[in-house]
């Protein structure tokens, strides 16, 4: 296929996807409107985990406390200190930037399962943290932010988080801004070399290329995508906890990828809509409804090895980024 019509094609691909979800404001019933807003922002989380994993072959089991760093970086400064919302978003954003490039100068100096172990290891000492510091953060209790203080005063307006519409519209904004960005960062030059990384690395340093820097590059673009989607969730939905920081929610973002297909950009989004709608339709009719997960699960792994996008990818359409 012509590049010039592949590439058509994918950013068509990607403003209908983003048509599609503004159109669905106008017509779904209350609950799943609702619930739409709570998966994009999850879906932003995986996006970012999916940026490292998928395209740098990186496997972090650390990735919560980038998630809970933006929930708690938004959540606290709005809680105890009045910040406005603007602030606090932008407060939950760089709490995720300074971490990311923290940890990232540190674990990456291991790799394999070592960076899978050291990932873990931090994120697991940024729980306790959350707990231990509980006269602020409340542990797994945790703050519930006043509806009066997740408003945003433009002038005479006032755009009030708190409103379903907008929570959706703004859920909805921030996966464009996240999707066309991993997009542009996958089909650039820089995401070409994270590629090569994952498929050879000792090869990529040869060919002149600091794979150093360019993965220290790949996870605090990941951290910060994730701090957003944590400082999103901490004010659109008015609930900062402990919860967010555990090894759980780790494992969540991995397990959304690999279903909608790891190194597919709208993967995250199959994967993490497909999770969240079958425990939820499941566990309506059944306590053991994680056993009807599991099956499920087992027969995509055995008929979607790659993820529903990535199998999709390999056996039809080779142009999905």
């Amino acid at each position: 296929m012509i590049g010039g019509e592949a590439t058509a094609k994918v950013y068509a691909l990607h403003v209908a996807v983003i048509a599609l979800l503004v159109a669905l404001n106008f017509v779904l019933p209350e609950y799943h409107h609702g619930v739409l807003a709570r998966v994009l922002v999850l879906a932003v989380f995986a996006m970012g985990y999916n940026l490292l994993f998928g395209y740098v072959g990186l496997l972090s089991l650390g990735h919560a406390m980038f998630f809970a760093a933006g929930l708690y970086g938004a959540g606290l400064p709005l809680y105890h200190l009045g910040w406005g919302v603007p602030a606090a978003f932008a407060g939950g954003v760089s709490a995720g930037l300074v971490m990311s490039l923290v940890i990232g100068l540190l674990a990456l100096r291991t790799s394999g399962v070592a960076f899978m172990i050291v990932t873990m290891m931090f994120a697991q000492v940024f729980y306790l943290t959350t707990l231990y510091f509980g006269e602020w953060t409340r542990g797994d209790e945790g703050l519930v932010l006043q509806q009066q203080a997740r408003r945003i005063t433009l002038g005479t307006a006032t755009l009030d988080l708190t409103n379903p519409t907008t929570r959706y519209l703004l859920a909805v904004a921030l996966f464009a801004a996240a999707l066309f960005a991993t997009l542009a960062i996958v089909r650039s030059r820089h995401g070409r070399v994270l590629v090569a990384i994952r498929e050879n690395e000792e090869r990529t340093r040869m060919l002149g290329y600091d794979t150093f820097a360019n993965k220290l590059t790949a996870v605090v673009i990941s951290g910060v995508i994730c701090a957003a989607a944590g400082a999103a969730y901490a004010l659109l939905f008015g609930y900062v906890g402990s919860t967010f920081a555990s090894v759980q929610y780790s494992i969540l973002p991995l397990l959304w990828a690999l279903l909608g297909g790891a190194a597919t950009t709208l993967g995250p989004l199959i994967g993490t809509l497909f999770m969240y709608y079958v425990i939820d339709i499941t566990s309506g009719y059944t306590s053991a409804y994680m056993l009807v997960v599991g099956a499920v699960l087992i027969l995509l792994v055995l008929y979607f090895r790659k993820g529903v996008l990535g199998t999709l990818r390999e056996r039809w359409l080779r142009w999905l980024p």
